[in-house]
């Protein structure tokens, strides 16, 4: 929900800002590449470092890394200090995502992993749609740095962790320490008052080594405190990814780059868009909020036909159709003159509606493709992949495309490439419905 609450922030920031300390547009598009940069680099490192060190010690870092950056953000003096702390924020921000979803999906078994993974990315649509209602309600009382302080309630969350969740017995056995995960198990069988059984510890799946820096013995070396460590085993596992098998790396880095860009590229700039088109700044915050909003019923159907119809299916269908209707709303937002049309704002809706069709499942569907012992790293990098190109194109948008090309001819530009996507799933990667995470 934070996660998605922030991005979104990020689009009504650059109005706001823009006006407070009256930026260009290439200025102003820096408010959302400096914290999607943040989170690419956030989404590789601590989806590393949670393969070493565990889910829930990363988990609990990031959320208290994103909180402190973003609170401080809202007291940044000048627009320079402000582009760092959003850069610092969203590091933390960046690890969240593929940290839970390994540790979720491997507390839950096969036959309700898909429901549960994409059920959790209805927080997505929620936190979006709150960042809009809340701050076009906050300013109404202040300025933007009130609409910031706001994320000083994620930090709270790690007392939740630290007490409440274990860690994921399944990363526990994977790095030899089956005591803990017994432990683990133990004390989930007593509390649900399932039947106490024996069970067996399989050995995990094995996964390419490159050298010395890679090998166990390096890799039980990192978890200790050397941060430098850490974070030379991260992104050694970036060659484990693509030797375990370039051909889901390739697919899974495609489907997060060109889906998210499709949704990021809508998200940062449609208040910015609909400025333009004459709204004042609380109308344009309404109208994205309605697109954000609907994207809760987005995410119910995707949790009802993602174990019936398969991820590659729902996948690829929901996210062509959702780049086909960003296309359907440029093209009747330029065609609008003075008030935005009800055609432009119906196919606005049905596009926040049809996207998070989608994520959810590209979510669910690429943690189900590694193995436990690089989920983490596999998740992290292509999500990090997909943050480095949406951190990149807010410049490329605000600067050249949408100036130059047009709104219809730019999202018709990345509509292809999320069908070059589609096609690479199709012929180079797995259906992964009903299989059992190795």
């Amino acid at each position: 929900m934070f996660d998605a609450w922030d991005v979104a922030l990020n689009g009504f920031l650059i109005p706001l800002l823009s006006d407070y300390w009256d930026l260009s547009v290439g200025q102003a598009a820096w408010i959302a590449t400096a914290n999607l940069i943040g989170m690419a680099l956030g989404a590789f490192v601590w989806g590393g470092i949670a393969d070493v060190i565990g889910r829930k010690k990363a988990f609990t870092l990031t959320l208290l890394v994103f909180s402190i950056f973003t609170v401080a953000g809202a007291f940044a003096p000048a627009y320079g200090w402000f582009i760092l702390f959003r850069l610092l924020a969203g590091f933390g921000l960046g690890g969240c995502i593929p940290v839970d979803y390994a540790l979720v999906g491997e507390f839950t078994p096969s036959r309700h992993r898909g429901r549960v993974l994409t059920a959790m990315d209805g927080w997505w649509p929620i936190g979006a749609s709150l960042c809009a209602f809340v701050s076009a309600y906050l300013l109404e009382f202040g300025d933007w740095r009130l609409i910031m302080l706001v994320m000083i309630i994620p930090a709270l969350l790690t007392v939740a962790v630290r007490f409440g969740i274990p860690e994921s017995p399944l990363y526990l056995a994977s790095v030899g320490r089956f005591e803990e995960a017994d432990a683990v198990i133990a004390r989930l069988v007593e509390r649900t008052g399932a039947e106490v059984r024996e069970w067996t510890h399989d050995e995990p799946a094995a996964v390419p080594k490159t050298g010395p820096e890679t090998s166990p013995e390096t890799v039980r070396a990192a978890s200790g405190p050397s941060v430098g460590r850490q974070l030379r085993a991260a992104s050694g596992q970036l060659v484990q990814l693509w030797q375990h098998s370039a051909r889901i790396t390739l697919v899974s880095w495609s489907l997060f780059v060109s889906i998210l860009l499709v949704y990021y590229a809508a998200l940062t700039w449609l208040p910015g868009i609909l400025k333009k088109q004459g709204l004042e700044d609380q109308a344009a915050f309404l109208v994205t909020g309605s697109m954000t909003a609907v994207g809760i019923l987005g995410v119910i159907v995707a949790a009802l036909i993602v174990e019936r119809f398969g991820r590659k299916f729902v996948l690829g269908a929901s996210s062509i159709l959702s780049a086909v209707l960003l296309v359907g709303a440029a093209v009747f937002i330029e065609a609008s003159e003075v008030e935005l049309t009800w055609a432009a704002k119906a196919t606005i809706i049905g596009f926040g509606f049809v996207v998070q069709i989608a994520i959810p499942t590209l979510y669910t569907y690429v943690s189900e493709l590694y193995p436990t012992q690089l989920r983490g790293s596999g998740f992290g990098w292509a999500s990090a992949a997909s943050r480095l190109a949406t951190g990149i194109a807010p410049i490329v948008f605000g600067a050249f495309m949408w100036p130059v090309l047009g709104l219809t001819v730019t999202f018709i530009l990345t509509g292809v490439l999320v069908v070059a996507a589609v096609v690479l799933m199709g012929f180079l990667a797995r259906e992964t419905t009903g299989e059992e995470l190795s």
